[in-house]
């Protein structure tokens, strides 16, 4: 099925200045298949309804069909019931309900809660509102030369005051896949709590979260295949029951009256207050099917081939520098040209029709300490191939110096 994987995907058959499209811009988002886009179009043509808000025949249709989805994904990370399964708009919103939920009520003044250096914003800003709030301390792991981390440097970390921690499945930088299961064996032995962003993970390779050992796990729809706007807070029972809802309204509560709620649903129902995005998670299951359908240990070798095809030909480029140690396996390559501002390459790049990411990634503080500007992304799919790899390294051993370089060889941004 690999091999006519991009025949599912109408968005690819178009050129782009006259070149075919080549699109490496997964980690960002990646495409829809017809299989996701006809779920949608069909919810919305047969079965369009709110959920759990009444008796008539669609309403119970979009009902069956919305916890039809949560099953679905249920089964697709391994968690123990579908009930630890919340959806909700995406990896951002995800964590941040843990932080505002969970971790506020579980840290005081002086405690501790410990991240990775190489956290995407998303995954760090949470925190630092938390400490804010409350107190609290964090603590960072910090990434070895090759900007990376190790279990051990993640256990110096954690002492007798952390409450809570949490770290990248696989960095949205460089690839990096990092060692979750010894981690979460660390913090469980400790009793602290960990939360796992695996928004670079879950369309690349297999993820059973029960053998991670991870309590929260978050990711989103739209990394993987699905529509934007839908995501997914994987918690273990025992610590939903111990959450607040970071949106309170219709659908979590069971009984209220002028001074308030007097009772509340259990967890789903409690996180999900509001009409929810019943057709967007219609669409995350019908991309959870793509990719068991292609299954997800050929997705796993697919992508690990091209990602490492491209390291090794970029690597073979005179001033070329690609980041990180590993034998790449994340589904991305992150790489600079010495010489070249990054959004130059990019520019570059998209006038020959081969879309990348350019800049920081929303993971500033690990980009600073790579020392460089910003970085040249490519992030692989179902989709690609080995000749859009090749393209990519041809493409970048002819950039040349533009207006970035030229005008703003040390610039992020141009105005604050």
């Amino acid at each position: 099925m690999m091999s006519d994987a991009r025949e599912h995907f109408p968005i690819l058959t178009q050129q782009v200045d006259g070149h075919p499209l080549a699109y490496l811009d997964n980690a960002a988002t990646t495409q829809k298949p017809r299989q996701v886009l006809d779920a949608v179009v069909r919810y919305y043509s047969e079965s369009n309804a709110n959920v759990g808000r009444s008796v008539h025949a669609m309403s119970m249709r979009a009902t069956d069909a919305y916890e039809a989805a949560r099953e679905t994904v249920r089964g697709f990370v391994n968690a123990a019931d579908a009930s630890e399964i919340v959806f909700t708009k995406g990896t951002t919103e995800s964590v941040n309900l843990v932080a505002e939920g969970f971790v506020t009520e579980l840290v005081s003044a002086g405690d501790e809660i410990v991240v990775s250096g190489m956290e995407h914003h998303s995954n760090l800003l949470p925190w630092h509102r938390v400490c804010r709030r409350t107190g609290a301390v964090l603590r960072v792991v910090p990434t070895d030369a090759d900007g990376e981390i190790t279990a051990a440097a993640f256990a110096e970390q954690l002492g007798p005051r952390t409450r809570f921690a949490a770290v990248a499945h696989v960095s949205n930088v460089q690839g990096t896949v990092n060692p979750v299961a010894e981690i979460s064996a660390l913090t469980r032995e400790r009793g602290i709590p960990l939360l796992v962003d695996g928004a670079q993970a879950v369309a690349h390779r297999p993820v059973d979260v029960q053998a991670l050992g991870a309590d929260f796990y978050c990711f989103s729809g739209h990394k993987m295949y699905a529509p934007m706007g839908t995501g997914v807070l994987y918690g273990r029972a025992e610590l939903l029951e111990r959450t607040d809802p970071l949106l309170v309204g219709g659908g979590m509560v069971r009984h209220v009256n002028a001074e308030g709620p007097q009772k509340v649903f259990p967890a789903p129902a409690l996180f999900e207050g509001g009409t929810p995005n019943i057709a967007g998670a219609v669409g995350l299951a019908a991309a959870v099917e793509y990719l068991t359908g292609i299954g997800m240990d050929q997705v796993a070798a697919h992508d690990a081939e091209l990602t490492a095809r491209a390291a090794a030909g970029l690597r073979g480029l005179d001033g070329v520098r690609v980041f990180g140690a590993q034998q790449p396996s994340g589904g991305l390559v992150s790489f600079g040209v010495d010489g070249l501002h990054p959004y130059d390459v990019g520019n570059h790049l998209s006038a020959n029709g081969i879309m990348v990411r350019t800049g920081v990634h929303c993971a500033m503080p690990f980009v600073d300490s790579l020392g460089v500007v910003g970085t040249v992304r490519a992030s692989f799919a179902v989709y690609n191939t080995p000749e859009e790899v090749d393209r990519l390294v041809e493409t970048v051993a002819t950039a040349e110096k533009g207006f970035w370089t030229n005008e703003h060889p040390n610039e992020r941004f141009l105005s604050d």
